[in-house]
């Protein structure tokens, strides 16, 4: 890498905690943070990620919304640290309703988890941030932040709250150096949406939406996500970055 690129997008010196870093998309930036040169510590419910994790990151079980015990890991990794540069929320439910469950506590769930807990992840992690003059919040969303779909209106609700609040965010921490933005990604192809990639009519339905004609996978992600989190965005906050495959800039 050029020195130009190097002051640009390296992560060299920078101390990261992605969430849901278990599976799927947090795992998967945990590695693409760490390979740009951050310490990462990667943040999930199970008690072990299904990616290992190599030099230079780590992994905490924890579920998000036991905010007392995220914002200890917080202080713990600022004190061996000295710093917490970037925090990126990808952790996130989709609860469909389904006969026989009740829609109204799997509303309250999925919220809890796509948009209270994330609120609480960034006033957490905000606290470091402030001591060292800055940081880059980057929270994981969805097309569904900007477009309505079938069948899963609190997840459509929670993304939606979560884009909304980092707008909101962006304005309040700007005065802090804290950037605050929005990854939303189109169709990836991960645990979450698995079914959907091997159900022949849903994977073509889908790919209809999109003019690049395959479906995202976890690598897609990564430049964006480097990007966000580096000096490359140093003028970039209360912004969406979509990587989505031209879902939602597709008319006919």
């Amino acid at each position: 890498m050029s020195a130009y690129l190097d002051k640009l997008f390296s992560l060299h010196g920078k101390v990261a905690i992605v969430t849901g870093a278990s599976r799927g998309i947090g795992a998967f930036l945990v590695h693409a943070l760490t390979e740009a040169g951050a310490y990462t510590v990667g943040i999930g419910r199970s008690s072990a990620s299904e990616n290992p994790f190599f030099e230079g990151s780590e992994y905490c079980q924890c579920d998000i919304l036991d905010h007392a015990n995220f914002a200890a890991i917080c202080g713990s990794v600022f004190a061996a640290k000295g710093r917490v540069d970037i925090l990126v929320n990808a952790a996130g439910i989709t609860l469909p309703a389904s006969e026989g469950i009740d829609a109204l506590k799997m509303f309250e769930n999925t919220i809890s988890t796509n948009l209270l807990a994330v609120n609480s992840t960034c006033q957490s992690a905000v606290n470091f941030m402030k001591k060292i003059g800055g940081g880059s919040i980057i929270n994981v969303t969805s097309i569904a932040s900007v477009m309505g779909f079938p069948g899963n209106p609190a997840y459509v609700a929670s993304k939606g709250g979560v884009r909304m609040l980092t707008k909101a965010l962006a304005l309040d921490l700007a005065e802090h150096n804290i950037r605050v933005n929005n990854l939303v990604p189109g169709y990836i192809r991960t645990d979450m949406t698995e079914a959907s990639f091997q159900d022949p009519i849903r994977y073509d339905e889908r790919l209809q939406h999109m003019m690049i004609k395959r479906w995202g996978v976890t690598e897609d992600l990564a430049g964006a996500a480097i990007y966000l989190a580096s000096n490359a965005s140093n003028y970039v906050t209360g912004s969406d970055l979509l990587v989505d495959g031209g879902w939602t800039a597709k008319g006919m």
